[in-house]
Order: structure tokens, then sequence, then C-alpha cells
């Protein structure tokens, strides 16, 4: 039997997220700004010899067939490098299930790394990124890590100078949203109010904390609050108690804001689930 490997998959917030348009096949054209934080799920995977997949979870809802993320990551490779052994994939969540901080993709790119260094493929990133790619649009980014500047449809990374070491309250209120819902009912007009990506990354490179904090920006905002208000009282709650800037990270419901220091931050966070009990909340760094 050969010896488990274990990995860590980091979750993402974005600090800026402008949509531009709507493409002819149905995808959005985005600009975004990602970062990796320290929260992370653990991945661990395994070789088996009855040639199967198989997955356990310490979350029992999670699917654990073809419709998990990992799952696909781990055929896909197999499939593209005509693996015959099968592998046990233990995904043990930290991350919050929808909630904006691409949870699933993170678990997926950590499979596509892990499946390369398991079998010793010695693929390429920018093929990982590739193969990442047809599972979901944060995958790339997921493998990459860091911060960066994501576009197309999440599709074109460029690195951006390292924003790390900085204090981030994370709070999810206890609801889901569908990404799918979200991109469905945003409309981009002439009244969307566009972030100022590129301000937010001149600061960023200046580790100019709060003026990142006052630009912070993301057009998704404007579907998800209208329909889960509880965002915008968490926005408050974190600005009210110290933080430089809060913004909901992907599609949401997960806020997240940037704070001086983890006392500050601290605060905050018993502030916050004191107004919307059982949420998640941590105070994480940027990576």
């Amino acid at each position: 039997m050969t010896q488990p490997l274990h990995l860590k998959a980091y979750a993402k917030v974005n600090l800026g997220l402008d949509v531009l348009r709507r493409r002819e096949d149905g995808y959005h054209e985005v600009r975004m700004i990602m970062q990796t934080v320290k929260l992370f799920d653990y991945i661990t995977l395994q070789k088996n010899t009855c040639g199967q997949i198989r997955l356990s979870s310490n979350l029992p809802y999670l699917p654990l067939n073809e419709k998990n993320l990992v799952y696909r990551a781990i055929d896909t490779i197999r499939t593209a490098y005509n693996i015959s052994n099968g592998v046990d994939a233990a995904i043990e969540k930290h991350i919050p299930v929808a909630a904006g901080m691409a949870g699933g993709s993170t678990d997926a790119a950590a499979a596509l790394v892990g499946m390369n260094q398991l079998f010793s493929l010695g693929i390429t990133q920018d093929e990982l990124i590739k193969h990442g790619l047809t599972l979901g649009a944060d995958i790339p980014f997921c493998i990459m890590r860091g911060t960066a500047l994501s576009e197309g449809i999440g599709d074109i990374l460029t690195p951006l100078p390292e924003y790390k070491d900085v204090t981030i309250l994370i709070v999810k209120p206890p609801i889901n949203v569908s990404t799918a819902f979200v991109y469905g009912n945003l409309k981009i007009d002439s009244q969307t109010k566009h972030p100022d990506i590129d301000n937010i990354m001149n600061y960023m490179a200046q580790m100019n904390h709060s003026a990142v904090g006052s630009l912070l920006g993301n057009v998704l905002e404007d579907v998800t609050v209208k329909e889960y208000p509880v965002i915008d009282d968490i926005k408050g709650c974190m600005i009210k108690n110290g933080s430089l800037g809060a913004l909901m990270s992907g599609s949401g419901p997960t806020v997240f804001g940037i704070f001086e220091n983890d006392e500050t931050a601290g605060k905050a966070l018993e502030k916050c689930l004191l107004l919307v009990p059982g949420s998640f909340a941590k105070v994480v760094h940027t990576i």
C-alpha cells in the first residue's frame, strides 16, 4: 500500500469583482482580484487496487460521486493519463460550503495537484490549469494561489504583488446562495456601479490597507444583498467595529472585512455573531 498524500486546499476572497458583460455563450466576462486566505480543507489521496474512485468526507451531505468536483478532478487525470489504479480521497471540510470562497474549486485544485504528485506525472502548472478550467472557472486560480488578477471567464490569470499577512475577518451567515441564481439575475447596464479594480491593485501593491478597504467593490452584491439583506447587516457591523472596509466574497453570502490587527477583528467577530447567531466566523490572514 502506498503512503497517503496530504494536501491543504486554501479558500479565496475577491477584493474586487467586476462583471463586464454576458457573452453569447452564456458565460460572464469578469475582472476580479483574487486573494488566497489561510482557511483550508484537508484533502488526502491514496492509491487503491480496486480501480475505483472512492470518496469520504466529514460532512454527511456532501455528494461522494461524480457530482463532487474532487471526484471529477481525479477522473480527469486518470482518463487523460491512462491510469488504471483507483484512488481513495478523503475530504475534510473547514471552508464553509456554498459560501463564495471557492471551497469546492480549491478541493478540486488540490486533487489535480495531488494526482500529479501521487502518480509522478510531471504535469506542468500550466497544463494542470488547463485541466482545471474544464471543471470550473475558479480552479485555475486555486491551483496558482496567492494574489492575482482574473480576467476572461476566470481563465486569464495575472500574478500580482503579494498582499500577505493582512488580517481578514470572515463571516458567513447561516444561508446558502446559488451562484447560478446570482449570475442569472445580474443585469449589467449604464446604472451598474463598477469597482475601481486598477486603483485597488495599486493600493494593494503599496500595502495601503485603508485605501484598499475604501475601494472594495463587488457588482454581484446588487443581486445577492437584495435577496439576503443580512449581508448588508454584517458589512455594517464590521465597519462599525473597526473594519477598514467590508465586502461580500464571490456570489456570497460570505462577508469579509480588512482589519488593522487580529485584536480588533476578534472583537468585531463577537459583535457579528451576536447580530447573526449561527454564522461561521473566523479571523484569518492573507497568504
